[in-house]
């Protein structure tokens, strides 16, 4: 149990790192929010897997796809947090 709890860390860390380089302008995120970040990018990369490919979610926790996937999602959930921050500051 700790294993996955220190992997899903890590995972969240470096797709939040990589999602954050990706996607331009500056965020003001945290470490915290940067590893929250990627751990919500890997449950939606996760989730749009298992819809597009039908892939099993009981297949393992470190793979390849699910790497990937939770730089996907993340990239999903901060261009999604930048589009609704920005927005938000322009009405003000």
């Amino acid at each position: 149990m700790l294993w996955t709890i220190l992997g899903l860390i890590l995972v969240g860390l470096i797709a939040g790192f990589i999602a954050r380089a990706v996607i331009p302008g500056k965020q003001s995120m945290s470490i915290l929010m940067t590893i929250v970040l990627g751990i919500v990018g890997s449950f939606v990369g996760g989730f749009l897997g298992f819809l597009i490919f039908g892939a099993d979610p009981a297949g393992g926790f470190l793979q390849a796809a699910g790497i990937i996937g939770s730089i996907i999602g993340a990239i999903i959930v901060l261009g999604i947090y930048v589009f609704a921050t920005r927005r938000g500051a322009r009405t003000r």
